[in-house]
């Protein structure tokens, strides 16, 4: 007697995989989509044998920037309304996010190394999936009948030019940054402490899964002083028309944008009272999230940057709780590939 997904397989009468270029989130969620409808695949990534310039490992799904799939609020939030749509549908990212949660208010996020080991060990185990490690250079190759393209943001070069001529787009980039990583023994407790915002969160270990850094108004503006002052990466002649992604600038950028910019983006003071000093309120606060099961290392939230390595550390030193903070992943700044999705109709890409 034929499994479940082989007679789906017959009754879809595929006789070829699937062939997804990407080991990323979207293509591991293709690949596993795909093969719970009984339909073979051929998972294709070139890390661990290419890699790129801020993956750090070879595993599937890995989490370059944010640990965070933000607001997880099914009843208030789109995000969270997604989510748990995602749930309904078999999603392997909900699956393995949930065995990878950490504390984080009323968001999903996740220990990235158990969460990418869990998607990984997922997808090598599962019968219709075959994970071929190496570069695809270029567009899909002859005998290839059914082909998803999922390479993401740090497609190999051969394979975005391949991309770039096929769809005539001169402009598939644009500039990401990636904020620091805090061991969590190194944030002075004496002036941080653990809170989410509105202490959020069903548990105890919810509602304190934050730790923040008050700043008065003087300490703020030396702040920004230092951050605009600080040297940065600086581009190569062919980058420097690049674009950044609004959703992630570098707090620099931000700051240039005007000196209070940051009170209103990451560092805005809404739901969170200062215990060492209730009756003072602070200016700003910096925030770091979790971002490991142990609780032993915190991003800060929001703080991707360009700032060049020795700059970063003198200048988050500022802040009061990290003034001898140390740091298993500094921030930067590296280049994505996106695909200009509405300036390529159909009749230009397909």
């Amino acid at each position: 007697m034929l499994a479940a997904p082989e007679k789906m397989r017959v009754a879809m009468n595929v006789t070829s995989p699937i062939h997804i270029v990407g080991g990323g989130m979207a293509g591991s969620e293709a690949a596993w989509a795909a093969a719970n409808m009984g339909v073979p695949v051929v998972l294709h990534e070139m890390r661990p044998l290419r890699g790129t310039e801020a993956h750090q490992t070879g595993q599937l799904a890995e989490l370059v920037c944010s640990n965070s799939f933000r607001s997880d609020n099914d009843e208030t939030n789109a995000v969270g309304l997604l989510h748990w749509e995602m749930r309904q549908a078999g999603s392997i990212m909900m699956e393995a996010a949930a065995g990878a949660a950490v504390p984080a208010g009323g968001a999903l996020a996740v220990d990235r190394e158990r969460f990418s080991a869990a998607v990984t060990e997922r997808l090598m185990a599962h019968p219709l999936i075959t994970v071929e490690r190496g570069e695809v250079a270029g567009l899909p190759l002859a005998g290839w009948d059914s082909v998803v393209i999922a390479t993401g943001p740090l497609t190999s070069p051969a394979l975005a030019q391949a991309i770039r001529d096929k769809t005539g787009e001169t402009s598939l980039a644009f500039f990401d940054a990636i904020a620091p990583i805090v061991y969590a023994d190194s944030v002075d407790t004496e002036k941080a402490w653990f809170q989410s915002r509105y202490d959020k969160g069903e548990t105890a270990a919810e509602r304190t899964a934050y730790l923040n850094c008050p700043l008065d108004r003087a300490q703020y503006d030396t702040f920004i002083d230092a951050l605009l002052a600080a040297p940065k990466t600086e581009f190569r002649d062919w980058e420097k028309n690049t674009p950044y992604f609004e959703g992630c600038l570098p707090i620099e950028v931000m700051a240039e944008r005007g000196r209070e910019t940051l009170r209103y983006g990451p560092l805005k003071l809404v739901g969170l009272i200062n215990p060492h000093q209730p009756a003072a309120k602070p200016h700003a606060v910096v925030r770091l999230r979790r971002d490991n099961a142990l609780g032993t290392l915190y991003n800060i939230v929001g703080f991707q940057t360009k700032m060049k390595h020795g700059a970063q550390a003198e200048v988050f030193a500022l802040i009061p709780g990290l003034e001898q903070a140390r740091y298993a992943r500094l921030g930067g700044i590296h280049r994505n590939t996106f695909l200009n999705s509405p300036a390529c109709s159909t009749a230009r890409c397909g």
